[in-house]
């Protein structure tokens, strides 16, 4: 203990030395003179005695401490000890103020015994409270959020018991800012005892005790449609949405008359929307899929305009029809599967049999029809969003994996070649002057300017904005031959309209051409001329 004392003297500052001798400066540049100088008072008999009484006042618990952490006896008796160490000249200095509150005269530490010094060192570790930033059932609505939500609520509950699903609609859009068609889904989701009826509590439970109060609109709609224990979304979860958009959108009305083919276009905006945002390609669309596609963008459109085919992003109806009058034309047994000789009339025999073959062998992607060696109409969907718009990211993965026949993940110069050599003999075959594949080698490899001279990579494609053109020069002879004669019509339909994709255009154009034949066909008909059952449009 003794050294513990001289540890914490000896560490005083040279200022605390009242030396007339010495000035403050010249102790500080020489810091040995005042360890010196304490040696010296502390080897003093006098001092020795004050330190063995201070001990055993501690040991026997009366310190001759005061409340202020001052000793009056410490004052007293080095006033008394320290003449006799310099001459009587000068005035004596004083031990170390133990009146100026100094952290170095006495360091309090640690033990059974408080000195009560003024400048107490806390000993006790400061706890940091850290708010709470993770919940598991989302964050709950800050008060004056949830108050609003309240009087919002109690607004369209007032004077009823509960809402019935027909009633239901206006709490959907107004309270939750949900799409109108979400209403019969929000309505069963909430009555689970499927009573009918959702009374007020009811409602506020789901909604504000639930947390989707705070939730974003994706996260909303993902876990309303969701089944409980699951943590993605199927096809299936689409269709109870779909139903109420085509029994309540007013674009929609002239199909209510036909059950078949409301199935049919609820199917084909499932398709599409998986082609699009399902990105995995597993079938069970995630959270994160949804937010990075547009589909949440899409919904709220439809909900707000009555034109459906102003609705391009999944929901047109224009588009649904040119899809299944393409697959109609095609299926001409209406067996509702195609196989490759109806494949390979698509475009006017506009494909290779090389890679329809590659198709039918599912590379690009596993048929969902059961029927070996034939292609059913969602997997007909895939093909003709991929065939009618190369520019997307699903339809460059689609025919690269087609192209790549050993699957190393890039196309080298023979793999093109194998698939160019059909369209070289298809060119002959129509008198049309041949391109050597080694200049169209050198075209595309300047066309894409991929990262090695030797291959093209997936990545070299979807950074170029005319990828598409490759693959039409590889297998679409149609295609190949518009592209290098510069159509203008083509030309000037982009100019009109940069922000339509190559399949709204494409679609635009076949709904023409198809309403015009129904035209044709309607006019030939009422003129009593024979008329064909096998001819007559889907619908």
């Amino acid at each position: 203990m003794e050294m513990e004392i001289v540890g914490d003297v000896a560490s005083l500052d040279p200022d605390l030395l009242q030396l007339p001798e010495f000035s403050p400066i010249a102790l500080k540049s020489n810091p040995f003179l005042a360890e010196q100088l304490f040696s010296l008072w502390l080897s003093l008999p006098e001092t020795g005695r004050l330190v063995k009484n201070l001990l055993a006042d501690v040991k026997m618990g009366t310190s001759s401490f005061n409340s202020t952490g001052s000793s009056m006896s410490i004052n007293v008796s080095t006033n008394n000890l320290l003449p006799s160490m310099f001459s009587t000249a000068s005035t004596p200095p004083l031990s170390p103020r133990s009146t100026s509150g100094s952290p170095r005269v006495f360091k309090q530490r640690p033990g059974p015994f408080s000195l009560g010094s003024p400048l107490k060192i806390v000993s006790e570790p400061v706890h940091e409270v850290i708010p709470q930033f993770y919940f598991k059932n989302g964050r709950p609505p800050p008060n004056e959020l949830k108050e609003q939500c309240l009087f919002a609520i109690d607004k369209h509950f007032y004077g009823h018991l509960g809402l019935q699903i027909h009633e239901f609609k206006a709490a959907t859009k107004d309270i939750c800012k949900l799409p109108s068609f979400f209403s019969t889904t929000l309505f069963r989701k909430i009555d689970i005892n499927n009573s009918g009826i959702i009374t007020r509590d009811q409602f506020v439970n789901y909604w504000i005790g639930g947390n989707l109060l705070t939730m974003d609109l994706a996260t909303q709609i993902y876990t309303i449609l969701k089944q409980p224990d699951c943590r993605y979304l199927t096809q299936d979860d689409f269709r109870s949405i779909l139903r109420e958009l085509l029994a309540s959108h007013p674009g929609l009305e002239f199909l209510q008359s036909t059950p078949e083919f409301q199935e049919r276009y609820a199917e084909t905006v499932i398709y599409r929307i998986f082609y699009y945002i399902n990105r995995s390609e597993t079938g069970h669309l995630t959270l994160r899929e949804l937010k990075r596609g547009n589909l949440i963008a899409a919904m709220q459109h439809v909900d707000e305009e009555e034109d459906i085919n102003k609705v391009l992003r999944y929901f047109s109806y224009e588009h649904f029809y040119v899809i299944y009058c393409k697959f109609w034309e095609l299926d001409t047994d209406h067996d509702f599967l195609i196989d490759k000789e109806n494949l390979i009339r698509y475009g006017n025999h506009a494909l290779t049999y090389r890679i329809v073959e590659r198709i039918f062998s599912q590379v690009p992607r596993k048929f969902r029809s059961k029927v070996e060696g034939k292609m059913g109409y969602e997997d007909f969907v895939y093909f003709i969003l991929s065939e009618e718009d190369k520019s997307s990211e699903p339809s460059l993965e689609y025919w690269f994996k087609c192209i790549d026949l050993d699957g190393n993940g890039v196309l080298t110069p023979n793999e093109m070649q194998f698939f160019y050599e059909e369209q070289l003999h298809r060119m002959e075959c129509m008198t049309q002057e041949p391109v050597l594949f080694e200049d169209i080698l050198c075209q595309i490899f300047d066309m894409i300017g991929p990262e090695n001279e030797g291959y093209i990579s997936l990545r070299d494609l979807k950074v170029c904005k005319l990828s598409g053109n490759v693959f039409n020069i590889l297998f679409n002879l149609n295609k190949f031959i518009a592209f290098e004669s510069r159509d203008p019509f083509l030309i000037r339909q982009e100019r009109e309209n940069p922000t339509l994709t190559e399949w709204d255009r494409f679609a635009h154009r076949e709904y023409i051409r198809l309403s015009m034949e129904e035209d044709v066909e309607d006019a030939s008909n009422g003129s009593g001329d024979i008329w064909d059952e096998s001819f007559e449009a889907p619908f």
